[in-house]
């Protein structure tokens, strides 16, 4: 019976309907929407998410795995509010919570700031989540409040020291030659004590991560008792534990985007992981001027499971890669 679908016809007609309530939400606002290639040269450059890729015409080509780079380029083009609701590809992404091919929900607002980012992705919350309007908090207050650790400020051996006098189990690799990074402890610490019942009550949206892997966003300085450090101005939302939304201040600068993308690179050829191209169009773009923006991706599938109150993607989505 695998020619059937898993999610059953109630929840697609409800899947339907909310993404209706976001193309409402987004075509009020002055947004609208477009669609991008699902297959292109260019690729996110990322430690951690794998693309699939395909040979076409002799040249390799990805699937993406979000539709940001094409939808920087429309904002470069002169696009000021846009949005798209985009098939996305993961390698490996498969589990209770994940499908290798899901639905993302992505927007770009040219001209706002981290704090419009923030409001925009709350208002968005609210309208499609029926929860109470999200709350605040920062990486560091989410630390400090859990493990009393200020994140920030602690080294890879506080880290470690600190897994072990809590019990939190970590991998072999994680010691020894190729020891784990401060953000692998971290991301380790917040995954174990932290994510599990974020956003029970009221969904959350957490901002100011770390600035050792800063991605596609800008860092900037965050100065509190007498102390300063680093931050990346990334916010993401959380509800039921689960992670739905990973947004920006959007990067401008080309020349530290390319810096970046060459120490993912080799920390990718380090791991033997396949090499990813670290130029692109979204660089020329760049380079071209891209506008300040705001920028953020929402997972429909599990923005669903939410609002609806199921606990697997499959009861979501009709054809898991399993039935595909």
């Amino acid at each position: 019976m695998d020619f059937l679908p898993t999610a059953d016809a109630a929840s697609l007609r409800r899947m339907a309907a909310l993404c209706r309530d976001a193309r409402r939400f987004f075509d009020q606002r002055g947004f609208f929407e477009v669609i991008t290639p699902v297959l292109s040269h260019d690729v996110l450059v990322d430690l951690h998410v794998e693309p699939i890729s395909l040979t076409v015409g002799g040249e390799e080509l990805f699937l993406q795995t979000s539709p940001e780079f094409a939808m920087k380029r429309l904002l470069a083009g002169g696009a000021d509010r846009i949005y798209q609701i985009a098939h996305a590809f993961r390698r490996g992404d498969r589990g209770a919570q994940h499908n290798i091919e899901f639905t993302l929900l992505e927007w770009y607002r040219a001209g706002d700031n981290y704090d419009d980012g923030m409001n925009l992705l709350a208002d968005l919350a609210e309208a499609l989540l029926d929860r109470p309007r999200p709350a605040r908090v920062s990486f560091a207050e989410l630390f400090v409040s859990a493990v009393g650790i200020n994140p920030h400020l602690a080294t890879e051996e506080d880290l470690h020291a600190l897994c072990d006098s809590r019990g939190i189990s970590y991998p072999e690799s994680f010691v020894g030659q190729d020891a784990a990074s401060a953000d692998d402890w971290l991301d380790l610490i917040f995954t174990e004590t932290i994510q599990p019942g974020l956003g029970a009550h009221q969904p959350v949206i957490v901002y100011d991560y770390p600035a050792y892997e800063p991605q596609l966003a800008r860092t900037g300085t965050v100065t509190e008792r007498g102390e300063s450090y680093q931050v990346t101005q990334r916010f993401e939302l959380f509800a039921d534990s689960l992670e739905l939304a990973n947004g920006y201040h959007e990067l401008t600068d080309p020349e530290e985007l390319s810096r970046r993308f060459e120490r993912i690179a080799e920390k990718r050829r380090r791991l033997n992981k396949p090499a990813l191209p670290t130029e692109s169009r979204l660089l020329e773009a760049m380079r071209a001027g891209l506008p300040a923006s705001s920028g953020c991706a929402l997972g429909m599938e599990r923005a669903a499971m939410v609002r609806f109150g199921k606990s697997a993607i499959d009861q979501v989505l009709p054809f898991p890669i399993e039935r595909a």
